[in-house]
């Protein structure tokens, strides 16, 4: 089997997901991605009519992020009308499994460049914008299985892992600061690029907008849980089960009551983002003469019980370290997404990993997650800090919507 080497990887600053108010919101998704397709030809000098096709991972596939967002994306960076585009959805994994698919391609022959990446709009294109809730709105699906809202299902894993409140809080204020001395330093300074508003070609946003310096273990307490209401919510209007009842019925083991730990400072942030990552084989990189930053070395995904929902990362993590004949102690650094702090609190936990090799400058709590992108940032976030620290291996890894995991391991070349 061949291998898929990535020459680059390319972002922009994550905006705040709020209508009118975050700096990327007035900007169409498709244009938020074609800056970042056009930034990716700009540093990297490849023929861009050889890229076999763009896989963009995007979750709300509604309104402007509908109609097939990687193929409008490669129209409106300018890109010879031959390169394709499509568009996936694996939730919160979906930026992974694009650069996965790409690297499928090129490993298997059939392809030699293909671009993978994300993009996802919260600010204009909020969740559950495509009306499908949770299970796609299928009565005898809930009835086999009913799923409930992700924060319950952190709030259960922090249940049952015995995560207090404190835990919680004391590693979102760790990732915050992370990320303010990251962004104080420029560790973000090469994969990131300033994104400009297409009508007036002034720069809109320089550097990730959401992270909050300054946050501190004591403000992060006094907020109030975000779950604890929809937890004592009846699903199915009044008189039915509520999400809480549902959950504990699943795992009696939780208790009598969950323990509601999440809040808005704890959980990662709304925001909007576009990430691309340039994958090819080793021969045409060769034959083009193009140095390549890392080869992907494994990937996996990786199911799980639905209700609970998030515990998917550490079987998945372990799926790709198996077949790449690694542990997880081999592993220099590891990108966990935040995007409840119960979800890489469990997975270093279960995996013995020091939190001084996860998230190393912070995590989607202080900085965000832009569901369709985030995995895609992810994968450049980490290469971009073994080459810093000069060291070799990486492993990025994510929870999903619907019980499930993905996991992508990355070698420096």
């Amino acid at each position: 089997m061949r291998e898929a080497w990535i020459l680059d990887a390319v972002r922009t600053p994550r905006g705040r997901g709020k209508k009118d108010k975050g700096a990327l919101s007035g900007i169409h998704p498709q244009e938020l991605m074609a800056q970042t397709l056009r930034q990716l030809a700009k540093r990297t000098d490849f023929n861009v009519g050889d890229v076999e096709d763009v896989v963009l991972g995007c979750v709300s596939q509604a309104n402007e992020q509908g109609a097939n967002i990687a193929r409008n994306s490669v129209l409106s960076a300018g890109w010879p009308l031959e390169v394709t585009g499509v568009t996936l959805n694996r939730f919160c994994g979906s930026g992974a499994q694009a650069l996965n698919f790409a690297a499928m391609g090129v490993m298997s022959g059939q392809q030699e460049l293909v671009v993978g990446g994300g993009v996802e709009s919260m600010s204009r294109v909020p969740m559950m914008s495509d009306g499908a809730g949770i299970d796609g709105n299928n009565l005898r699906l809930r009835e086999k299985i009913h799923q409930v809202a992700q924060g319950i299902s952190a709030d259960l894993i922090a249940t049952l892992e015995g995560f207090s409140r404190e835990d919680c809080d004391r590693f979102a204020a760790e990732s915050q600061r992370r990320a303010e001395e990251a962004q104080k330093n420029g560790l973000f300074d090469k994969s990131l690029f300033s994104v400009v508003d297409p009508a007036t070609g002034e720069t809109a946003l320089d550097r990730d907008e959401h992270p909050r310096a300054g946050t501190t273990f004591e403000a992060l307490s006094e907020l109030d849980p975000v779950f604890e209401r929809w937890g004592a919510s009846p699903v199915d209007g009044p008189g039915s089960k509520t999400s809480d009842q549902i959950a504990l019925e699943k795992y009696p083991e939780a208790g009598d009551a969950i323990h509601h730990v999440h809040t808005a400072g704890n959980s990662s942030g709304i925001v909007d983002g576009a990430a691309a990552i340039l994958v090819a084989s080793n021969d045409y990189a060769k034959a083009h003469g193009l140095k390549p930053r890392a080869r992907v070395k494994a990937v996996a995904t990786a199911g799980a019980e639905p209700l609970i929902m998030l515990t998917a990362p550490t079987p998945a993590s372990e799926k790709a370290l198996k077949k790449a004949g690694m542990a997880a102690s081999d592993i220099d650094l590891w990108e966990i997404n935040e995007a409840f702090a119960a979800i890489p609190l469990q997975t270093m936990r279960n995996l013995k990993i020091d939190h001084d090799r996860v998230n190393v400058n912070g995590g989607a709590i202080a900085l965000g997650h832009p569901l369709g992108a985030t995995g895609a940032i992810l994968i450049g976030t980490v290469i971009d800090e073994l080459e810093r620290r000069d060291l070799s291996t990486g492993l990025v890894t994510l929870c999903i919507g619907g019980g499930m995991g993905i996991a992508t391991i990355v070698e420096r070349i």
